[in-house]
Parts: C-alpha cells; structure tokens; sequence
C-alpha cells in the first residue's frame, strides 16, 4: 500500500513547460549576441569609417574634440580644430564621423 502511495506522488507531478525549460537557453543566445556578436559588428564598422577617412571630414575625437580633417596619413590624422589650428591625432582616437 505505502509505495502505491509514493508511486501516484510521482505521477502526479507535472513536467515544466516547453518555454519555461527552454528559457536559460534563450537567455544564453541573447547574452552571447549582446557580448560577443554585436561588439564585433559596431568595431567592424568603425575600422570601415576610419579606412574611408578622407580630407575635408568633420570628425570626433575619443577626448570629444570635433575639427575637420585636413591630412590623412597611415597611422595619424590631422584635424583642424579651428582656423589654421591643426592638430595631430593617432587614427585610432577617431570615434565618430560627423554627418552635415
């Protein structure tokens, strides 16, 4: 009598649903996209900014200085910050390209 007793406990209890098991897997693939895809994207696009820099472009600096660009080189830029002020930045300091 007692293990028909335990054996209807047992059968009594439910599985948890498809979507309640399944949400620790849901929540792994959008914390790996916002972790390791999404960074990879946007520094993708900042590396085609910085290769498509040209003279004449008004840009922002990582300090948050903003000038135009007047001379490209390989590895440094040269903003014109303001009216025959140049100066000169590692192209990595370039953060955004300013549109208008």
């Amino acid at each position: 009598m007692i293990s028909f007793a335990f054996a209807d406990g047992a059968a009594a209890a439910q599985q948890p649903s498809l979507l309640l098991s399944s949400l620790p897997w849901i929540f792994l693939l959008a914390l790996f996209y916002f972790m390791i895809l999404r960074p990879r994207q946007e520094e993708k696009r900042r590396q085609q900014m910085l290769a498509e820099l040209k003279k004449g472009d008004k840009v922002m600096t990582t300090s948050g200085m903003t000038g135009k660009v007047s001379k490209v080189g390989e590895q440094y830029v040269t903003l014109e910050i303001a009216p025959g002020v140049p100066v000169e930045f590692h192209r990595q300091a370039i953060t955004v390209k300013i549109e208008g």
